[in-house]
C-alpha cells in the first residue's frame, strides 16, 4: 500500500510508503483519497512520510515511463489527491519527517498546520519545465498569500529549518525525532475544537480559492496538460530523471 493509515487514538495518521522519494503517482494518488475517506472518523489527521522523506513530489520515473498517455492519466489525479487533502473538513496537520519538494510541498501546503523537523521544503516543478496545476497553484496561494508566489515558484529555491519558519513556509520546527509527536499533538488539540463550526470555518477560509478552481480548472487543465506532454517537456523529464534519479 503506497498509504498506511494509523491511529494514534482519535487521530489518523497516513504515512506515504511510495518508493525511496514517497513519491506521487497514479496509484499513490488515488490511494491518498481512498485512505482519507476511510479515516472521516477520526476527529483530526496527520499527513506524513516514511523515512527520511515527507514526499518528493511527482514520481517523475513513471512519467518518463509512461510517456504523454500517462500524463494524461495522471494529471486529474493528482489534482483530485491535492484538493482531497485542501478539502478534508477536519483538521490535518503536516508532520514533514523530511524534504518536502515540488508536489510535496503542494501537499503540506494543502494542510492546516505544518511541523517542520529535518528537510528542506519548496516547490520546485518549473526547474524541470512543468507548470503548476490550478488547484496546486491555489492551494500554495492560500496557503502563502499571492505576493510570494513568485519567489517561490519562479526560483525553485528549497528552505530548511529556521529559513522556512521565518518564511512562513512551515508553522514550527521540532527536534526530527519528536516531528510525529509533536504534529499529533496539535492535530489533538485542533480536533478537541467542535468538528462543526470548524469544519464551516476552514470551508469559509478556502472558499474563495475552491471557487477559483472550480471555475478555471476545466479550461487550465487542458492547457497544463498539453504542456506536460510536449516533447520538450517530456525530454526534460527523462534528461532529470538520468541525472538525478537514476
Amino acid at each position: 500500500m503506497p498509504i498506511i493509515l494509523d491511529s494514534h487514538g482519535d487521530v489518523a495518521v497516513l504515512r506515504i510508503d511510495h518508493g525511496g522519494g514517497n513519491t506521487l503517482d497514479a496509484e499513490s494518488c488515488r490511494e491518498l483519497v481512498r485512505r482519507l475517506g476511510e479515516a472521516e472518523q477520526a476527529r483530526a489527521v496527520v499527513l506524513t512520510g516514511t523515512g527520511g522523506i515527507f514526499c518528493a513530489g511527482v514520481d517523475l520515473k513513471r512519467v518518463d515511463r509512461g510517456g504523454a498517455p500517462y500524463v494524461t492519466q495522471f494529471l486529474p489525479l493528482l489534482s483530485d489527491a491535492l484538493l482531497a487533502v485542501f478539502g478534508c473538513p477536519r483538521p490535518v496537520v503536516a508532520a514533514l519527517n523530511g524534504h518536502a519538494v515540488a508536489g510535496g510541498a503542494v501537499l503540506a501546503a494543502a494542510c492546516d498546520h505544518r511541523v517542520l523537523g529535518t528537510g528542506r521544503i519548496g516547490v520546485t516543478e518549473l526547474l524541470v519545465g512543468l507548470p503548476f496545476p490550478v488547484a496546486a497553484l491555489e492551494i500554495l496561494r492560500c496557503a502563502y498569500g499571492t505576493a510570494p508566489l513568485p519567489s517561490l515558484t519562479y526560483t525553485g529555491e528549497t528552505w530548511g529549518g529556521a529559513e522556512a519558519l521565518a518564511r512562513g513556509l512551515v508553522d514550527e520546527v521540532a527536534p526530527p525525532e519528536d516531528v510525529l509527536a509533536r504534529a499529533v499533538a496539535v492535530a489533538r488539540r485542533l480536533g478537541e475544537l467542535p468538528a462543526e463550526p470548524f469544519a464551516h470555518t476552514k470551508a469559509q477560509i478556502r472558499q474563495p480559492f475552491h471557487e477559483r478552481i472550480a471555475e478555471n480548472r476545466h479550461s487550465d487543465d487542458p492547457h497544463v496538460e498539453r504542456l506536460w506532454r510536449s516533447a520538450e517537456a517530456l525530454a526534460a523529464v527523462k534528461s532529470s530523471v538520468d541525472r538525478v534519479l537514476r
